[in-house]
């Protein structure tokens, strides 16, 4: 009996799990492959989803990621911050649909060629290597997540490129790297969380090598369409599949705690505030 117990389980095991799977050939992989595929979503869809988003904090969020069995996913490293804070009305604060970008370091010539000029050099740069091709993206409620080369200081981020994805629609940046102009940004007002203050520039020294593709955000994995909510307390990243159910969790935590801290401050005597009614 045993011995036929074994049989049938070879059987099924070489069935359903052959030696020889039918994945991508040698060839296909040569030329670079993705394996995780990147869905699309409407402007609608994204809509629905940041409008259950629109009041939740990023601890109320943590705690919706908890109940549905995902404890810690989705925490970006504190080292990721906000540039700046605004503690009165919160303008740091931000949700949003993430669209994403990762830049590499370069392999190509830092300088000109002989007798080339730098500033044609500088905005060929620019316009065919490291690129902003991300941008056609962004619409109203897109967080702009930036994967960039952490270890080097480039500014890739910086006061002119960020309002004008805020104009686009942008509600926000986080990056694994760092951004300049930081004081301008500030006064500007956008939101952007970063791991350190950048000076170089992106010629010479990064270039784009994806677009709304899976990347990483200080040990998070990020994919295009997640819901990305940032705060004072830090970053944190909802995987899409789970988006509608983390919410839900979420805004119950918010309204407990909201009744829960009204309740003392009544008893204080304190004015409610925009964080409590």
């Amino acid at each position: 009996m045993k011995k036929m117990n074994f049989l049938c389980f070879a059987l099924v095991f070489f069935v359903f799990f052959p030696l020889h799977s039918q994945g991508p050939d040698r060839a296909q992989l040569a030329k670079g492959m993705n394996f995780i595929q990147t869905t699309v979503y409407t402007a609608e869809e994204d809509a629905k989803i940041l409008d259950l988003y629109k009041d939740l904090r990023v601890a109320d969020v943590s705690d919706g990621l908890d109940m549905v069995g995902l404890p810690g996913t989705g925490l970006v490293d504190p080292a990721i911050h906000a540039s700046w804070i605004d503690p009165r009305d919160f303008k740091h604060v931000f949700r949003g649909i993430a669209v994403t970008a990762r830049y590499v370091p370069t392999q190509r010539p830092a300088l000109p060629a002989t007798g080339e000029d730098f500033s044609s050099w500088e905005g060929n740069f620019y316009s065919k290597i490291s690129t902003e091709a991300f941008t056609q993206l962004i619409r109203p409620g897109t967080a702009v997540v930036i994967d960039d080369v952490e270890d080097r200081d480039i500014g890739s981020i910086g006061s002119n490129n960020i309002l004008g994805w805020y104009k686009l629609g942008a509600s926000g940046v986080i990056t694994d790297a760092g951004a300049r102009d930081t004081d301008e940004v500030g006064l500007e007002g956008v939101p952007l969380y970063l791991r350190k203050k950048g000076r170089g520039i992106r010629p010479g020294r990064n270039e784009l090598e994806s677009v709304n593709r899976p990347v990483t955000i200080g040990g998070v994995l990020v994919c295009p369409g997640d819901v990305v909510v940032a705060d004072g307390d830090g970053v944190v990243v909802v995987p899409r599949a789970v988006a509608l159910k983390v919410a839900e969790y979420a805004n119950k935590i918010l309204l407990e705690d909201k009744a829960g801290r009204k309740g003392l401050y009544e008893s204080l005597g304190r004015p409610l505030d925009r964080t409590v009614k």
